[in-house]
């Protein structure tokens, strides 16, 4: 594998990764009611630990996306 394709694979990652954390984020936004609605059928959850377990949710997957994706292809673009 060449470092060219490396750095192909983890940007391309990190854009679809991005784009589902933005998916989600805006799912929330603007269908935080009907969200809550169909998680509410299947678990006997409050909205309080909803909205936290969602936001801390994002937070992780963020994370997780800057740590194995955006700073590996940065360092690739440095060193290479």
């Amino acid at each position: 594998m060449t470092v060219e394709l490396l750095r192909g694979a983890l940007a391309w990652s990190a854009v679809l990764n991005m784009g589902i954390l933005l998916w989600w984020f805006l799912f929330i936004v603007l269908a935080h009611d009907w969200v809550y609605k169909m998680h509410s059928k299947f678990y006997n959850i409050q909205i309080e630990n909803f909205n936290t377990i969602h936001y801390a949710g994002m937070v992780f997957y963020k994370i997780c996306i800057f740590t194995f994706f955006i700073v590996p292809y940065l360092v690739l673009r440095i060193i290479f």
